[in-house]
């Protein structure tokens, strides 16, 4: 089969290109604005570098598939507060594209990949059935893909399938709270900001478990239009993830500073954790613990940082 990646040189979209390279027929379609044509250069596939955003790019670039793995998006809870209608744009906008240009080029089948966030404040574990209840315009633009998604699986046939992932980490990560903790003590070793009280808690499963998941969830989506939660069944507090972080650096008398309050920023969900009955029913188990792909992120991050001669005077 042809397979068009959306976002395929980013964090998640590179893993599912690599999982995807001599199985099926891969192009990758990025417009680069936070990664780097190089990340993909030794593997065998074709690049497309466009934009979401426009309708003709995606329309040509979608000739001839069989199957749109749409990745591409603006993964940043806290711009999308500073930067709504460009939110908008790209995660709304750009996914209705992406529907659209598969309707007109009889694209058989589309997987979205969704978020936790469309749950809001859920009930913990929280279930496919759970209420969608954003609470921040990332988390409304993704619930308002996922509609459009199921709506243009009803009314043109579309085979959907809707991937509601945690926060994923691993190597390669570029974003997030391991990530941020890591730069900051890369910067200042002596002291760690913390966005709001240290005690929001929430699930991370390692990005290879993510993109098991996916191959997982497509291969057994049976209906025109399915949902699954991709998560692990592990919950972590944002305090012990810095600790973890701390001593992995062998780091001493790092000393945390509070922005306060019970949440990071305004739209952060401080608890979260998906059920993954779903997908476990079917067969499918994260294989990576929470604690063990935090530190196997750290290491990447402190390795790979030293080897591009990146560190400031010292290598963490």
């Amino acid at each position: 089969m042809k397979v068009i990646i959306t976002g395929g040189a980013g964090f998640v979209g590179r893993y599912l290109v690599e999982a995807l390279v001599g199985k099926e027929e891969v192009v990758v379609f990025d417009n680069f604005s936070s990664s780097r044509r190089k990340f993909l250069r030794e593997l065998d596939i074709k690049i497309i570098e466009g934009d979401i955003k426009n309708f003709e790019e995606v329309k040509n670039a979608c000739r001839e598939v069989d199957v749109v793995y749409h990745f591409a998006a603006d993964p940043d809870v806290r711009r999308s507060l500073k930067e709504p209608l460009e939110n908008f744009r790209i995660d709304v906008l750009g996914t209705l594209n992406i529907l659209e240009s598969s309707r007109l080029n009889n694209v058989p089948q589309v997987v979205f990949a969704s978020s936790s966030v469309v749950y809001g404040n859920a009930k913990i574990p929280t279930p496919e059935n759970a209420p969608i209840v954003p609470i921040s315009n990332y988390g409304a633009a993704k619930a308002a893909s996922e509609h459009y998604v199921g709506t243009y699986s009803q009314l043109y046939g579309i085979k959907a399938t809707v991937l509601r992932y945690a926060n994923i980490i691993g190597p390669r990560l570029t974003h997030g709270v391991v990530y941020d903790f890591y730069r900051k003590l890369e910067t200042n070793p002596k002291e760690l900001e913390i966005f709001g009280d240290g005690n929001q808690e929430k699930s991370y499963l390692h990005v290879n478990d993510a993109i098991d998941a996916t191959l997982f969830a497509v291969q057994k989506t049976r209906k025109e239009f399915s949902v699954f939660n991709v998560g692990s069944e592990e919950q972590i507090t944002v305090k012990r993830i810095a600790d973890l972080i701390v001593s992995t650096l062998g780091l001493e008398d790092v000393q945390y500073g509070y922005s306060g309050g019970k949440i990071g920023w305004p739209g952060d969900v401080p608890i979260m954790l998906l059920s993954i009955d779903k997908l476990k029913s079917l067969g499918w188990e994260p294989r990576f613990g929470i604690e063990e792909s935090i530190l196997n992120t750290v290491d990447w991050l402190r390795s790979n940082r030293c080897k591009q001669g990146l560190e400031r005077k010292r290598c963490l």
